[in-house]
């Protein structure tokens, strides 16, 4: 019946976990024959838009509008400059930070950069977007344009916080022209080829300020390529994800960066008699992803300075990312939970027990989790530590199944079975040796130590006797005692051991008369 109720509860676990959402339970609680233990499975937080926790960056210097303040036109008004940018007006001033607002009663707002006013040199300007955290990528990278798409510009990733970077898409009206690559777009893309970086044409160009002003980096469309049109087997695309090399790194970032590098042309040549209406301006940016916690978390929040985000780290790991084992929890290298097998994944928990034990159980008194049965003659809440009679073998790692080696203490030599952490047993009085199996000098082995009766050293056999095995004198027949030390003669009998003979009863009569007449004899 139990057996029964734990399957009942695992299967309804799992009916919960499919509501919930896919590898969004870290762990469950389930009922067993021996109790409460926790089940473990693969995880990960909700998908959310990053755009609150990111940090933008835009440079060269001076490259946004307002200092000072100048005019602008629009594309479809090129000769109606009548618009201004000035940073001290709070009417006028288009900052960074605009990329990043939600957009309040239908006003729209936007960063704007200076206009194209030292031309030929090109107008160039990067935006760089921060989050201090690994993050996977969950649906498309949206970024709307004011007054135009650039007609050349690049999407930069980096996976080591901006130390490095590679190019995640490139963007243009001629892709030849301007990369010396031939257009394709992402439905171009094989599952072989799915992680490969193209030019596309498709955002590049001019449509009018007023029709389509966004620009995509695609990922639903290379999620598609193996989960389905509609993303309806999406346990198809976690499996590659496992299985194929660099699909999980293409979708995961700490930083990324525009490049923009040639504004909106109208759909015409620069025209060089008015400059003002070539700039770059940027009223959104929607960065569709979760914190990357290598399946050991579900959730990812703020820290305490509410700054970075942090992964909320299950399965005995730690770190922003759970790239870590916890602290006293180390055993085999520290791995990512896996996708597969399907719907729960693994956990990969090898740091709980030490590999010697795969079941834990919740104390509910004590709120601890500790390892059940541990194997491998080990012990503890974390299976850390050896069982008595046993001690730690130093050569070998604590997931080692050799790590506990028996003590083998000599029963008759020691006072117990149990040994140090070397070895060591704790021995009797005069028992010697890591196993007290041998005896201190002045002892001899007999189903233990005992003190020696004689030696050649300190005990020795007196009056000519000798030592037997250190057990016993051998004494002369005239001589006795343990080191032979006493006569025989002191007993009543002559230097040649004879007995001597008894007086008789007259013969003491006679004397005591003798000894009577004497004393009263003699004069005083």
């Amino acid at each position: 019946m139990p057996r029964l109720l734990s399957a009942v509860l695992l299967l309804l676990l799992r009916c919960l976990a499919s509501t919930l959402g896919q590898y969004e339970l870290c762990k469950s609680l389930v009922s067993t024959d021996e109790g409460s233990v926790w089940e473990h499975y693969a995880c990960q937080p909700k998908p959310r838009s990053m755009k609150d926790f990111m940090r933008i960056k835009v440079d060269p210097p001076g490259i946004t509008c307002g200092r000072p303040p100048e005019r602008f036109c629009t594309l479809e008004n090129p000769y109606l400059c009548s618009d201004e940018c000035d940073a001290l007006n709070p009417d006028l001033a288009h900052p960074p930070q605009l990329m990043q607002d939600n957009e309040r009663n239908g006003l729209i707002t936007y960063w704007q950069t200076v206009t194209w006013r030292n031309h030929p040199l090109p107008l160039l300007a990067n935006v760089t977007m921060s989050w201090n955290k690994s993050l996977e990528l969950t649906d498309d990278i949206q970024i709307s344009f004011e007054y135009g798409r650039p007609t050349i510009m690049a999407l930069d990733k980096s996976m080591d916080h901006g130390r490095s970077w590679q190019p995640y898409q490139f963007y243009a009206d001629d892709c030849l022209d301007a990369f010396n690559m031939p257009p394709k777009q992402v439905r171009d893309l094989s599952p072989a080829n799915i992680t490969r970086v193209i030019c596309t044409e498709q955002y590049s160009r001019w449509v009018g300020s007023k029709g389509e002003k966004n620009v995509k980096f695609e990922v639903r469309a290379r999620f598609a390529v193996f989960a389905g049109p509609r993303l309806q087997n999406m346990d198809n695309l976690y499996a590659r994800m496992e299985s194929m090399k660099g699909l999980k790194d293409f979708f995961t970032f700490t930083n990324l960066r525009l490049r923009l590098l040639r504004p909106a042309l109208g759909g015409t040549y620069v025209q060089r008699d008015n400059l003002l209406k070539y700039f770059y301006a940027i009223s959104n940016i929607e960065v569709p992803a979760r914190c990357k916690c290598n399946l050991h978390a579900s959730q990812c929040l703020p820290d305490e300075d509410g700054g970075n985000l942090q992964c909320q780290c299950e399965h005995n790991t730690t770190g922003q990312d759970c790239q870590r084992c916890k602290k006293g929890f180390k055993a085999k290298s520290w791995k990512a939970g896996s996708y597969l097998p399907a719907p729960n994944g693994t956990p990969n928990t090898y740091c709980e027990c030490y590999g010697h034990s795969n079941r834990c159980s919740y104390i509910d008194y004590l709120n601890i989790v500790t390892c059940v049965s541990c194997k491998h003659n080990t012990r503890g809440q974390n299976c850390q530590h050896c069982r008595l009679g046993f001690y730690r073998n130093a050569s070998a790692e604590l997931d080692d199944e050799s790590v506990c080696i028996e003590c083998n203490c000599n029963q008759m030599g020691s006072v117990h079975d149990r040994c140090n952490g070397t070895g060591f047993c704790q021995c009797k009085d005069g028992a010697t040796g890591a196993k007290c199996d041998d005896c201190l000098p002045g002892y001899y082995w007999k189903q233990g130590c005992y003190p020696n009766v004689c030696d050649e050293e300190m005990l020795l056999c007196q009056n000519g006797g000798t030592c037997y095995q250190n057990l016993k004198c051998i004494c002369p027949p005239e001589f006795k005692g343990v080191l032979c030390q006493h006569s025989r003669c002191e007993a009543g009998k002559d230097c040649n051991g004879a007995s001597l003979p008894h007086p008789s009863t007259a013969t003491l009569l006679l004397g005591t008369l003798l000894t009577y007449l004497l004393a009263t004899l003699t004069p005083h």
